[in-house]
């Protein structure tokens, strides 16, 4: 079987248009969503469709839970509040229902097993971030005691790409520019990124292929309109995207000093509140 894995949409439907079409051009036989369906963004009813018709298996993400009022926004940004709060107020019951309902942890047969934020924790799961080798060590560890017998786990919410491999006690991380053979007696942590809310100088959606026949899990990098999608979100009063009105040329080269000087993290926290 060949599994496409994404995570964290964010209401982006040009991205999500572009994944998805991206996964069916490479034989996806089934997508796997790992939450955060809506959130920052304008377009979580159209997303929610899509993933409904390509008969996506997902898990709830923590903006998912937080605009169903399953948990509250206490710890999230400024931003995030903002979009939570215009969100719910546009989304028709059906589709608050159909959040509600998603599970916190499910699995794909024996396969694979698919969370938000992380395997070990079990309240509070999809607050939780895979960010350091001792939560990655200790979500490796239920993984290899899950009843499922899946030796691969697929988690978000970092947005950050990352394929670590569990064996024998050890824990290392693996290149996500090439193909990576799984093998046999490890367990395998996988995040495929975002598909539409990028913290990195990449602004293409990511996704991995799992093939479980052959027993690779590669990244995909998708283009589409980011323009458009900002823009709209821009009019939405949700995100400003101030540093958009700057050229690109400029914008990229006050990116680099920014990360040069150490502070790049903390200056876009600020822009982004």
């Amino acid at each position: 079987m060949r599994i496409g894995i994404l995570s964290d949409i964010h209401a982006n439907r040009e991205a999500l248009e572009a994944t998805l079409a991206d996964m069916s051009g490479a034989g996806v036989e089934r997508v796997v969503c790992l939450g955060d369906v809506v959130g920052y963004n304008t377009d979580p009813s159209p997303c929610i469709r899509l993933l409904r018709e390509a008969g996506a298996v997902c898990v709830a993400g923590n903006h998912d839970r937080a605009v169903t009022r399953q948990i509250p926004t206490d710890g999230f940004s400024v931003r995030a509040i903002r979009a939570i709060a215009w969100t719910r107020k546009r989304l028709p019951p059906e589709d608050v229902a159909w959040l509600s309902a998603l599970p916190l942890k499910t699995n794909v047969g024996d396969q694979l097993v698919a969370v938000h934020g992380a395997l070990h924790v079990d309240r509070g799961c999809e607050l939780v971030r895979l960010n350091s080798e001792d939560r990655m060590r200790r979500t490796a560890q239920a993984l290899l005691a899950h009843p499922s017998g899946a030796r691969v786990c697929a988690y978000g919410h970092t947005h950050r790409l990352g394929i670590h491999e569990y064996r024998n006690g050890e824990l290392w991380e693996h290149d996500t520019g090439s193909e990576v053979a799984l093998r046999g007696g490890s367990c395998y942590l996988l995040n495929p990124g975002t598909v539409g809310e990028p913290r990195s100088d990449e602004r293409r959606a990511t996704w991995m292929l799992f093939d479980t026949g052959r027993r690779t899990v590669s990244v995909r990098r998708v283009a589409y309109d980011d323009r458009a999608a900002f823009e709209k979100t821009r009019r939405a009063g949700i995100e400003p995207r101030r540093l958009l009105s700057i050229p690109a040329p400029l914008r990229a080269a006050l990116q680099g000093g920014l990360r040069r000087m150490g502070i790049y993290e903390m200056v876009r926290r600020v822009i982004n509140s």
